[in-house]
């Protein structure tokens, strides 16, 4: 069943229909592509979503990229425009596409807790599992992917409000301590975070699973509160207020019941982004977050946004993407979020993006025939 917001058709567009497609330079996404196509060869394939585009239609790109190493933009604008045709994601309800962005914060943390670290990042707990339709209990909604096993018995895991009260506590899933509950709830909303030890030494998490509850943004919350105003509200004003009103802050994050579990993960290489969900690195202004039950990981998407100007220099926002991660915020067919990379400038990129932007997806000519 879906809401009419998910509802889409896909509309066939030539290339000349992406504006600003002949000034882009997506010869960065094919180290990306090779990973994919490693990742569904050798682990398993990505799960079609309701798009209908499955691993296989995939494949037919990725395999030809595998032997395609683009010199410049020219030959990689050059190689999508021989494998693939556009597709327009008309919304259903004749909404426009919408953006916003993400990235990896840089957190100072320390392996053990004291007065100063005291708010940890837990690993996935024992008694979480996985649900689907043969084991979700009739009581719970069909978003709902993880739940409670105890005694036999599946349930809705405690949610956010529970956990920050010791739910969690005694169960030694501490990865580390960070001194702001306000920067550890921050990492949960970007999913991935470097972590910045007092010795210098630099660790990485990433999400591995979630208590299942949906996500509800506490930026709406202070807006419909009247504390914010929705025409300048950013991540960095929900921060700031935050901050500023301390004796709030549990109940206000407590409203986003949605709560992240993370595992430790590589930082060799600190020019990789973070693996999130489509089990490769992030690509820093290449990466795109998708509603998964909608489409498929790996497909490339044409992102244009007339108002999204400040992540291209004055210049209205036009790349092609992949889709590489999703999100509990990330909902609808034309609806994405863009990986601006690690650290705090990253972080000022990807606070302010909440923009109108047009959404085309890229298939591989021989399934493109399925669809017009």
């Amino acid at each position: 069943m879906t809401s009419p917001s998910q509802e889409f058709r896909l509309e066939p567009a030539t290339f000349a229909d992406l504006k600003g497609w002949k000034d882009d330079d997506p010869s960065s996404l094919f180290r990306a592509m090779k990973d994919c196509r490693t990742h569904i060869r050798n682990v398993k394939p990505y799960r079609t979503g309701m798009a209908g585009l499955t691993a296989d239609d995939l494949l037919m790109l990725l395999d030809a990229a595998e032997e395609n190493e683009p010199q410049d933009a020219a030959e990689a604008r050059a190689f999508f425009e021989a494998q693939c045709q556009p597709f327009f994601i008309r919304r259903g309800d004749g909404g426009n596409g919408f953006v916003t962005a993400f990235f990896e914060p840089e957190i100072e943390v320390s392996a053990t807790p004291d007065e100063t670290y005291r708010y940890p990042f837990y690993r996935r707990p024992d008694d979480l599992i996985d649900l689907d339709d043969s084991n979700r209990p009739a009581d719970l909604d069909p978003s709902y992917m993880f739940g409670r096993l105890s005694e036999g018995v599946i349930s809705a895991y405690p949610d956010r409000g529970e956990i920050g009260r010791g739910y969690l506590e005694g169960k030694d899933l501490e990865i580390a301590w960070a001194k702001s509950k306000v920067d550890v709830f921050f990492v949960h909303v970007q999913g991935a975070a470097r972590l910045r030890y007092p010795d210098g030494k630099l660790g990485r998490i990433t999400y591995a699973a979630k208590a299942g509850h949906p996500f509800s943004a506490v930026g709406r919350l202070l807006i419909d509160r009247g504390l914010l105003d929705r025409a300048t509200i950013s991540m960095q004003t929900i921060r700031d207020w935050l901050y500023a009103h301390p004796d709030q802050v549990d109940a206000v994050l407590a409203h986003n019941r949605s709560y992240i579990f993370f595992r430790e993960a590589d930082v060799s290489d600190p020019a990789l982004g973070p693996i999130a969900a489509a089990k490769v690195p992030l690509v820093a202004g290449r990466s795109l977050a998708v509603d998964r039950l909608i489409h498929t990981f790996g497909f490339p998407f044409f992102i244009r946004s007339e108002s999204l100007k400040h992540l291209d220099e004055g210049k209205p926002f036009a790349r092609l993407m992949l889709a590489l991660d999703t999100g509990s915020a990330i909902v609808g067919p034309a609806r994405g979020d863009i990986f601006t990379g690690s650290g705090y400038g990253a972080g000022e990129l990807a606070g302010t993006v909440r923009n109108d932007a047009d959404f085309y997806i890229l298939i591989p000519k021989a399934a493109a025939r399925r669809f017009g």
